[in-house]
């Protein structure tokens, strides 16, 4: 059956090209190691030929799966239109099966291949950020004095401008602290005042008792002051006299 041979045919092909796939993805992870640990003893940051030469190879060999993948596909379909025509019921089995077979090898495939390729990108967008970074940490590094002296000056400033926020808010703190002290206070004072009423408004004669003291009181100073200031006129008189 001229269906299953080209079945076989792209499935061997497939499984030479994955094989050569998956040995780019693992060489392309140890070259990037090793380029990542020549490029920490060298200040050269530019690309190296060999990573693009791996990502042109990267490129073409998935247009090459993918395209081997749907034409292993169509070969599928068509088994299984073929399948379903057919008549005799032994014959339907023996070919549901052999298709199901070949279903089974495409999904294979097309699993590893998908996993394959994440795990190249992956490894790929991980050198490009670490690249970046190595970049940048050079680029610090090779800074002149006065760059570094600016740096030195933000960060100072940075940290007497914490230090202030700080003191600021030790102050608003001590500030609302003695707020709700006076609050408190004043509340206090408000409630021996009002049971002070309360208890002048319940003992009448207490309240006129502490009302007559009163008087007596001021009547007393106002005596004491009449004699004083009689007594001072006389002295001046006879120290005149």
């Amino acid at each position: 059956m001229d269906l299953r041979k080209q079945a076989r045919q792209l499935e061997n092909e497939l499984d030479l090209k994955l094989v050569s796939f998956s040995k780019l993805c693992t060489g392309y992870s140890h070259s990037s190691a090793r380029d990542g640990r020549r490029d920490r003893h060298s200040s050269d940051t530019t690309p190296l030929l060999n990573g693009s030469s791996q990502d042109r190879m990267f490129e073409t060999m998935a247009i090459e799966i993918e395209q081997l993948l749907a034409r292993l596909t169509g070969v599928n379909d068509k088994m299984a239109e073929y399948t379903s025509s057919a008549g005799v019921p032994s014959l339907n089995a023996a070919l549901m099966h052999t298709l199901q077979r070949h279903r089974d090898i495409l999904q294979d495939y097309t699993h590893e291949f998908h996993k394959t390729k994440a795990n190249f990108v992956a490894i790929r967008e991980r050198e490009n950020l670490m690249g970046s970074v190595r970049k940048d940490i050079e680029s610090y590094k090779s800074g002149s004095g006065v760059n570094n002296r600016r740096t030195e000056l933000f960060l100072k400033e940075h940290d007497h401008l914490r230090n202030s926020d700080r003191l600021i808010e030790e102050t608003i703190s001590i500030a609302m602290a003695t707020k709700e002290n006076m609050t408190s206070q004043r509340g206090m004072l408000k409630s021996i005042q009002s049971k002070m009423n309360t208890l002048a408004n319940r003992f009448p004669a207490v309240n006129s008792l502490i009302q007559r003291i009163n008087l007596r009181k001021r009547r007393d100073s106002l005596i004491l002051g009449g004699v004083i200031g009689v007594c001072t006129i006389l002295l001046l008189l006879y120290a005149f006299h």
